[in-house]
């Protein structure tokens, strides 16, 4: 406990709904767990309420009060992340940790895609990031330190068997731009690193993966078979890593791309064969 003590983190796509545990609202917790004071920003207002509701009764449980704001944004509108990045500065003094979890994917290569579909996938993936770094990044700045986490994916370093260009060229973009942050800040005490979850079970993949398979079940067994765990990974194993370059532990970890995938990305295994 109190790894992020009076850190003061800001998730943009940590809310929930219906109770589900996605990443976003798994960091949450798992930062709120650690002593952080937590800023949770999801589309709607639902969303932001049941993620709120979800820290505060996974912290009670393990004995912890939770210090946790909830605010409602769109990560595509720039007067919406300046907004969103103002509360959190005025509810708790400034910014520590932005973590970006965001992201949609959209099955479909360039003959099936839409020219929207293609500009959503770039807006919701790539260009939120950027916009949260530009607000978020001033605040860093004047203390002088910041931890900047960014949600790739191993789809954005391999191809693993999954008609969906479009996700896997923005995280292989958000990947590369948190490089570069990452060695332009980083004599200004600010630190950048991408995760690439792998196989995940997370509500994402049964929202916009399914489809691509003749049944549920039959996605969640293939998934589990490619993993050379021979499960997926949850939630908690992404907030987990979040959780060691949110914290000082990491002070001199700068720059990666930390796959959080069973060993995944140096696997010679054979990929996914969605239809």
């Amino acid at each position: 406990m109190n790894r992020l003590l009076n850190k003061s983190c800001l998730v943009f796509g940590g809310g929930s709904v219906g109770g589900e545990t996605n990443n976003g609202v798994a960091a949450a917790i798992t930062y709120a767990r650690e002593g952080a004071h937590v800023t949770i920003v999801d589309m709607s207002a639902a969303a932001v309420d049941d993620g709120v509701q979800r820290v505060r009764e996974e912290c009670e449980a393990v004995g912890v009060v939770p210090s946790v704001l909830g605010v409602v944004g769109d990560v595509t509108s720039e007067d919406s992340v300046r907004a969103a990045v103002d509360a959190a500065v005025a509810e708790f003094g400034g910014i520590d940790v932005l973590h970006n979890n965001v992201g949609i994917a959209r099955m479909g290569g360039p003959v099936e895609l839409t020219m929207d579909e293609w500009n959503l996938s770039i807006n919701v993936n790539l260009t939120s990031v950027f916009l949260t770094c530009k607000y978020v990044l001033p605040h860093m700045l004047e203390r002088g330190a910041g931890s900047i986490i960014n949600i790739g994916s191993v789809g954005g370093m391999r191809y693993i068997g999954y008609n969906y260009p479009s996700y896997s060229a923005t995280k292989g973009a958000v990947a590369q731009f948190t490089q570069n942050l990452a060695l332009e800040y980083a004599s200004h005490g600010i630190r950048a690193n991408t995760i690439a979850p792998g196989y995940i079970n997370t509500p994402m993949i049964y929202r916009d993966i399914s489809s691509a398979y003749d049944t549920v079940e039959e996605m969640v067994a293939a998934r589990d078979a490619l993993s050379p765990t021979g499960k997926m990974g949850d939630s908690f194993d992404v907030a987990n890593a979040a959780l060691f370059l949110a914290s000082d532990e990491s002070r001199y970890v700068n720059g990666v791309c930390l796959p959080v995938d069973g060993g995944l990305v140096q696997s010679s295994a054979p990929q996914a064969q969605a239809h």
